[in-house]
This record gives structure tokens, C-alpha cells and sequence, in this order.
């Protein structure tokens, strides 16, 4: 399609002289702007896809797919049901829970807490935790005053295996002199850390007798919790689940109850994308004043091309090959500067926080522990052959303004 020729006055043009440093300098910035564009676009898509992903992986790896809630606070008698909504197509599991909130006192340090009463087969059965357990034994997980906390929330109140922590239950128990708040100390059995601030700071989890006996409910459970196959079907498996309890509870899905944050996050995304995608424009821009600029210096030379038979199409061609080429190589470089940096964003995080002493990924912040990063392969394509269209673009308009040079205007002015 090109021929040597072409090639070598491509080349030859894109190696400035001295009296041409001012234009090779800004097709080096246009080099160096597409590939910090192209770099930086991957970079922060792939953060956003490990944020969004190790948020979902560990929000349905602790809350289940579903949620099932009786027509009042409390589900008696509830095995059958369990056994009713084990039996539809796509459940995996059932697990029913006492969920409330509380205060939670421990060396003169308090904060408000979440406990879910659970059975303790069934924490076994959730790899999150029992993957995640830092200090301490799930064997401990048993009796009226054992309960596992988060390892944050030990740390913030001072406390470890074998401490005592006391909950202050809100709904208290009513005397003749008021109603006073329901508390008890409980022994810490185990401690748990799965990467997200949320959890790791404020969820208790309770052997499902002590709970029930700790919150009223004798023989009975807050909710039940639904895992299924795909969660992606969830809101499908949520009509079945209803059409089998015939409609005598209260379905929410995974979906539902998380949609604004994972909705916020989605436009973030995209802001990102659109922002990030005008770097790689502004470096197109750039590509098209030093091809003009260049056009405009070498008017004389095309000329004498020209005279020597050179048609419109080998100039247009010649400096096609010199615009895309620096196209080219910046959004190769980009692609391989991005993949380095996400590959490797963790370490080089850690390496800055040294160095500067400051925390740049909070987890009070930024809900998780360490920074994520997930390449999607169909994206990193979409960059690059997005990178690669802008960078040919631009230098269409310059080529065919190379081309259409008259020689003999040319020369005529020279």
C-alpha cells in the first residue's frame, strides 16, 4: 500500500533538522500526549472495573442474593419456608438470620454496630469469612456468649480474642421505672477482616440461638437469606420465590437494595471515560499544527517532488505516514505503560505512600483496603483503536492540504 519511498520521506521528515526543532518538539508532545491519554484512559477504566468488582464480590459474598422478610418483623416457624424457597430452581441456599442494631461499649470506646444472628453451619458455608479469619476459631462460634467481630473494630476498641465486649440493644426492656436498654457482655471468639471498611468496622455475627434469645425472637427469624446461581438472575429467581410463598412476603434483590451505588458508580465511570477521552483529542489537535506546520515548511521540497513526477497521492500518502506514525507509536507506548502501571498499581501505591508518608487509598474513604484493578480486555481494545482513529484523523487535513500544493505557486514565492 506504501511504498519504500514514501516510507523513507516519512521518516526523513519526521527527523527535523535544526532550523525544524520548534515542529519536532510538538510532534514529540503529540507523541507523549497520546500516550499519557491511552496510558491514563486504561489505567483509571481498569480501577473503576476492580472497584465495581471487589465491591459486588464483597457485598453478595456476605449479604445474600435475595432477601425474604415476612409480613411482619418476625418469620416463625420458619423451616418449612426455608425448605419451600430451597426447592425453586436456581437457589442455592438459604439462610435464615436475625439482623439488628446495636452500640457496642469495650474500653471506654463505643460505636454503633450491626449483629446478624446466623447458624453456625452456615457462616462455615460463606468463604468470605471463613477465608478472611485472622485471629481466633469458627469452632468457638457457638453457645450463648461467643460472638466474631470485624478486625477493625477490634483494633478501634483495643480488644482481641478471648476480650469482652457489652451491646446495648436500643429496644430495651420495660420496667416500672421506663424502659432501660437491653445489655449484655459477650465473649470475642474469632476476628474476621475481608477487605471492606464497612464490614470490617461494624458487623457482629451472633450463633443464632444467643440471638434470638438477645432480641426476642423465640423460634423466629428477622429475614431469610436467598443465594442463587447467577445473580445476574436474581430479580427472575425473586418472582418464583414469591410465586412459591404465594405472595405472603417481601422480596428484595441484591439489585434493588444496591442500585443507587452501583448506578453512581457507573456514572463516574463514564464521566471518566469522557474526560479522559479528551486528552487523547487534545493530542490528535497537536498531530494536526505540527503536520501544518510542517506542510508549510516543506512547501518548497513538495514542489521539486512534485516536478519529479511524484503524484498527489505519493505526498499525501508521505505525510499520512508521518502524522500516523507518531499516532502509532504513542498509543503502543500508552498501551504498554498502562498495562505496566495496572499490573503492578498496588505495589507502586505502596512504594508512594512510603515515600511520602501520606495515605493515598483510605478504606474509611474508599470502602476497600487495597486498590483494585481488573483489565477488560474488550476495553483496552476499544482505547487503543480509539487512540489509533483520532491519530489518523488528524492527519488527513494536513496530507490533503501536502497534496493539493501547487508547484509552481510554490516555487514561485521561494
Amino acid at each position: 500500500m506504501f511504498s519504500f519511498f514514501e516510507w523513507m520521506m516519512a521518516m526523513r521528515y519526521l527527523r527535523a533538522r535544526r532550523q525544524e526543532g520548534f515542529i519536532s518538539v510538538i510532534a514529540w508532545f503529540s507523541l507523549l500526549g497520546i500516550a499519557l491519554g491511552v496510558a491514563t484512559l486504561i489505567i483509571v477504566m481498569a480501577v473503576m472495573n476492580g472497584f465495581r468488582q471487589e465491591l459486588l464480590t464483597r457485598i453478595l459474598g456476605i449479604n445474600g442474593h435475595l432477601s425474604v422478610y415476612g409480613q411482619t418483623n418476625q418469620i416463625r416457624n420458619f423451616d418449612p419456608i426455608v425448605d419451600r424457597i430451597s426447592k425453586v430452581g436456581g437457589v442455592v441456599a438459604v439462610t435464615p438470620l436475625i439482623e439488628g442494631q446495636v452500640m457496642v461499649t469495650a474500653r471506654g470506646v463505643a460505636q454503633g454496630a450491626v449483629v446478624r444472628g446466623i447458624r453456625a453451619e452456615d457462616l462455615k458455608k460463606r468463604k468470605i469469612i471463613t477465608d478472611n479469619i485472622k485471629g481466633g476459631s469458627l469452632e468457638a462460634f457457638r453457645g450463648q456468649g461467643n460472638i466474631i467481630i470485624g478486625q477493625r473494630m477490634a483494633q478501634k476498641m483495643g480488644v482481641g480474642v478471648g476480650d469482652k465486649i457489652t451491646l446495648i440493644s436500643p429496644k430495651g426492656n420495660t420496667t416500672a421505672f421506663g424502659t432501660v436498654p437491653r445489655m449484655r457482655a459477650y465473649t470475642v471468639a474469632a476476628t474476621f477482616q475481608i477487605g471492606m471498611y464497612e464490614y470490617d468496622s461494624s458487623f457482629i455475627f451472633m450463633p443464632l440461638p444467643a440471638a434470638q434469645v438477645y432480641f426476642k425472637h423465640p423460634n423466629a427469624v428477622s429475614n431469610l437469606e436467598v443465594f442463587v446461581n447467577d445473580p445476574d438472575d436474581a430479580v427472575a429467581i425473586g418472582r418464583d420465590v414469591s410465586s412459591a410463598l404465594k405472595g405472603r412476603a417481601r422480596i428484595h434483590d441484591w439489585q434493588r437494595v444496591n442500585a443507587s451505588f452501583f448506578n453512581a458508580i457507573q456514572v463516574e465511570r463514564n464521566v471518566m471515560f469522557l474526560i479522559l477521552t479528551l486528552i487523547i483529542l487534545v493530542a490528535a489537535f497537536n498531530i494536526i499544527s505540527s503536520l501544518i506546520m510542517l506542510v508549510k515548511d516543506k512547501g518548497k521540497d513538495i514542489a521539486i517532488l512534485r516536478t519529479m513526477g511524484a503524484t498527489r497521492g505519493t505526498i499525501m500518502r508521505v505525510f499520512f505516514i508521518a502524522g500516523a506514525s507518531v499516532g502509532t507509536i504513542g498509543t503502543m507506548a500508552g498501551f504498554g505503560l498502562g498495562m505496566a502501571f495496572t499490573n503492578n498499581i498496588e505495589g507502586i501505591r505502596q512504594w508512594i505512600q512510603g515515600l511520602t508518608g501520606t495515605d493515598l487509598f483510605a478504606a474509611e474513604i474508599y470502602f476497600l483496603s487495597k486498590l483494585p484493578a481488573v483489565v477488560n480486555p474488550a476495553e483496552v481494545i476499544a482505547v487503543v483503536l480509539m487512540g489509533l482513529g483520532l491519530s489518523f484523523l488528524a492527519t488527513l487535513y494536513p496530507a490533503w492540504r501536502a497534496a493539493r500544493i501547487d508547484p509552481a505557486e510554490a516555487l514561485r514565492y521561494e
